[in-house]
């Protein structure tokens, strides 16, 4: 059975669709079988992997609303080994007509269920919100991976966060685990950015990814054609860092062991 794991904090502009759409894509590289779930109305997964939004025809809303199978949304990407559940805007309503269906919170979780096993890992981008989709998505889940960008308000809003981790895990998801926190947009000539990694290790020491994902034009740029870094420009510093994260990713879950002189910081 595949690993679901969330993408979530519920603070915007931090890379939890960069990082959704490259770790899925490396680990779909290294030959990975990978289920992208585009969990956020802005719809920035489908569109960065090169699907025109106004063309989607069913996506999370029709799976999670009208109960639509899964197997009837999923798309196949471009990039080997990875898939994409896709969404659009009318995921917007799709927590108010929820509200009357019960155990609305585990509705995401018992459809993945019919899929799940086809695929070895799941990867949800979640909204900049703690709303009945992202606790939808922490109900699925086994693991949620927090990304933390390295500015002055990193760990603002990150106690609400794990709030709602722990309410789900004391009432939805008993075995939710989190993956780890990922130090995003780093900028090495910056001394804030030394200063908040400091601070996130000492906050939370081993929880916290090795890997750290350095600011990158291309990271930027990417999305607009469509791509994952790693179609744009595999020999970009952003390629670098997710193909790192994802080697990381593996070796955290025992699936394979990297020598301490091949990782990638």
């Amino acid at each position: 059975m595949g690993k679901i794991i969330a993408i979530a904090n519920q603070k915007g502009g931090v890379g939890k669709t960069t990082t959704a759409i490259n770790l899925a894509a490396s680990l779909a590289a290294l030959e990975y079988k990978v289920l992208l779930v585009d969990a956020d109305p802005q719809a920035n997964s489908t569109s960065g992997l090169g699907f025109d939004v106004k063309n989607i025809r069913a996506g999370l809303y029709e799976m999670l609303v009208k109960q639509e199978e899964p197997t009837n949304i999923i798309l196949s990407s471009e990039v080997e080994h990875l898939d994409l559940l896709p969404s659009h805007i009318d995921l917007v309503g799709a927590e108010i007509e929820m509200l009357d269906i019960p155990n609305r919170e585990k509705i995401m979780g018992l459809m993945l269920q019919q899929v799940v096993d086809q695929y070895e890992f799941v990867i949800l981008d979640c909204s900049p919100s703690l709303g009945l989709i992202t606790v939808n998505a922490l109900t699925a889940a086994d693991s949620v991976l927090i990304p933390v960008q390295c500015e002055y308000f990193a760990l603002e809003g990150l106690g609400k966060l794990l709030n709602t981790i722990r309410i789900v895990q004391s009432n939805l998801n008993k075995d939710l685990d989190i993956e780890g926190f990922l130090l995003t947009m780093y900028d090495k000539r910056n001394n804030l950015s030394h200063q908040i990694v400091d601070e996130v290790k000492k906050h939370f020491e081993d929880m916290v990814f090795d890997t750290i994902i350095v600011r990158n034009i291309k990271l930027g740029e990417a999305p607009s054609f469509g791509q994952s870094i790693l179609s744009y420009d595999a020999n970009s510093k952003g390629a670098n860092n997710y193909l790192a994260l994802a080697r990381e990713l593996l070796q955290r879950n025992k699936l394979t062991n990297i020598p301490d002189s091949e990782k990638t910081l």
